[in-house]
């Protein structure tokens, strides 16, 4: 075995993980790889097995993590239903009369598909198929636009039921449920920042998103509130079904999963929309995307169990904590590497490698847990609308039509306001952390 200080195998162990990711190979390959070499040169070929196996056989065996296939099987159902398609007609009749109505719009279905579907490419998708091309054709300008639609449809992965909230769960130890009652505030205050943006910046600009024509709005009040009511009614009885069993401790957040997997066969049934192939491709992918994050899972968990066994995680406790400048400097350290890995990482990466390590500095910094953890959600937020590894951006992209005129420059200037307002939004929790905290307090 290799004699080497803490310190050095801890810049030997990230410096080949940059390198692997510049490099173009695969996280969990990477991940893995770094972890079996750096193992075999420091421990024994025994000591190596016994860890692996342990952590990897605790990470399938995770009970809760169950609830990840099925809230991204209950996410790709809905989008079979066209909800998204009554919820925007709807919600456009009401706002369509104000400047920059179609892109408020846009956010507030973002946070309605958010507390129903819970995947960042289905509700990017559906947003940009539906509200983009209404918003270009009403003279909307493009990068508002763009805008609206990636961080409507990103609220996805911060308004439960988000998968990133069941995969975070565990890898800190903390409760599902009361990860989803915490990141309920600061996701719509998020969707209310969006809104309040939008709706200034098109008072200042009228040009920006002007309002829709009285002839095109012209609808008699009974219609518009039909209309919203009868879009409104199936994910209100989905959120209902799943969040409001786990608020009052009917169900935990697994048994609430399947409860939400069941009401969505039971929607798409309700419109029409059900068959049999539908459920198979469904099903196939939701497969697709478990496996995904379950072999990210145990290659990280091979990675991080090397790292801290290796003593490494003291080393970075002891940087971060030891900044002279107070908590709230080794805190934001913290908050601008979390930011940085996003613009390069996978936020499944992010998770199973960081959360380990800087849930104890959090601790040892005297910070609430869950507030703790759920900055760092609200963090990786932007990490789906920062280049060059956006999701949100190139979602979008992959679906523009050239009869749009929309390339990516006008995407990522219009992404970069609603990055700020997340950076506002981080502001806001820290100066009222209550805004995380009420309500799982108030949880049975």
């Amino acid at each position: 075995m290799v004699d080497m200080s803490p310190e050095a195998i801890t810049l030997l162990m990230f410096g080949l993980l940059l390198l692997a990711v510049l490099l173009g190979y695969p996280m969990a390959y990477a991940l893995a790889g770094i972890a079996m070499v750096v193992s075999l040169l420091f421990f024994s070929a025994e000591q190596t097995f016994a860890v692996f196996y342990g952590r990897i056989f605790g990470i399938v065996t995770n009970y809760v993590l169950l609830a990840a296939p099925l809230f991204i099987f209950m996410g790709l159902m809905l989008e079979k239903t066209g909800i998204s398609d009554r919820l925007f007609d709807a919600i456009y009749l009401w706002t369509g009369g104000l400047r920059g109505g179609l892109a408020i719009a846009t956010v507030l279905i973002g946070a309605l598909l958010a507390a129903c579907v819970g995947i960042i490419g289905a509700s990017v998708i559906m947003l940009g198929l539906i509200a983009l091309p209404s918003m270009l054709s009403h003279g909307y300008n493009k990068e508002l636009a763009c805008g609206a639609v990636c961080a409507g449809g990103t609220l996805g992965i911060l308004i439960p039921p988000s998968v990133m909230l069941v995969v975070y769960g565990p890898t800190a130890s903390i409760g599902v449920g009361k990860l989803f009652m915490a990141a309920f505030m600061p996701g719509f205050m998020l969707a209310g920042l969006y809104i309040v943006y939008i709706g200034i910046a098109s008072f200042i600009k009228p040009d920006l998103a002007p309002a829709v024509s009285v002839e095109e709005r012209a609808v008699p009040f009974a219609q518009k509130f039909t209309a919203l009511v009868v879009s409104m009614g199936p994910p209100l009885f989905l959120i209902l079904a799943v969040l409001g069993t786990i608020f009052f401790g009917i169900a935990p957040p697994t048994e609430a999963a399947a409860i939400g997997a069941v009401a969505a066969v039971l929607l798409a049934v309700a419109y029409g929309r059900f068959s049999f192939q539908a459920f198979k491709d469904v099903t196939y992918h939701s497969l697709r995307i478990t496996c995904m994050v379950m072999i990210i899972a145990m290659c990280a968990a091979m990675f991080t169990s090397t790292f801290l066994g290796l003593g490494c995680g003291d080393v970075i406790m002891n940087a971060i904590v030891g900044i002279p400048l107070g908590r709230w400097a080794s805190f934001g350290l913290v908050m601008f590497i979390v930011f940085i890995l996003g613009m390069f990482i996978d936020w499944i990466g992010i998770i199973f490698i960081m959360v380990p390590i800087v849930t104890p500095i959090g601790v040892a910094l005297g910070f609430d847990t869950l507030w703790f953890a759920m900055m760092i959600i609200v963090n990786l937020q932007m990490s789906f609308l920062t280049p060059p590894f956006a999701y949100a951006l190139f979602y979008l992209r992959g679906i523009c039509k050239p009869e749009w005129g929309v390339d990516t420059g006008h995407i990522v200037r219009g992404v970069i306001p609603f990055v700020l307002l997340i950076v506002l939004g981080l502001f806001l929790c820290i100066t009222f952390p209550q805004i995380i905290l009420w309500l799982p307090e108030q949880m049975l």
